[in-house]
């Protein structure tokens, strides 16, 4: 590997290490029911939304709720001092991009086949704190 790429690959890694995010790859649900269910979060205080989420009588939610509790174990993890409410999480991002599509054949009329789709999807949480927002705006 050359310098240049080396160097840009270190770069990715520290940034990487300030972002607290968790991912769920290959949910059999389809994208666009899960986006219902991201765009009621999107923004949202965590508390509030894992409030939102634990009512919400879509299917998808219980998946969306176990990964934001994941996100923020994983930012506890890399804030070992700072406790969790005092620092003011929120939901910064939230992606529901297609996954697999498995393609199954159900039969027709008159000997025919029509093919049916069923999607999965992945779904990434960025969780941060309204804190270093503020500081980052300051700078």
């Amino acid at each position: 590997m050359g310098a240049r790429k080396r160097l840009a690959a270190e770069k990715r890694k520290e940034e990487k290490k300030q972002q607290y995010f968790a991912v769920l790859r290959n949910c059999p649900t389809s994208p666009r029911k899960m986006r219902l269910v991201a765009d009621m979060i999107r923004g949202m205080e965590v508390n509030k939304a894992l409030d939102v989420l634990k009512y919400s009588s879509k299917e998808a939610s219980r998946r969306v709720e176990k990964l934001l509790l994941s996100a923020i174990a994983n930012w506890q993890a890399k804030n070992e001092g700072v406790r969790l409410e005092e620092s003011e999480l929120y939901v910064k991002q939230i992606m529901v991009d297609s996954g697999r599509i498995l393609k199954r054949l159900r039969p027709a009329p008159q000997g025919r086949a029509h093919r049916i789709r069923k999607r999965s999807n992945h779904v990434t949480i960025y969780v941060d704190s309204k804190e270093s927002v503020v500081e980052e705006n300051l700078n």
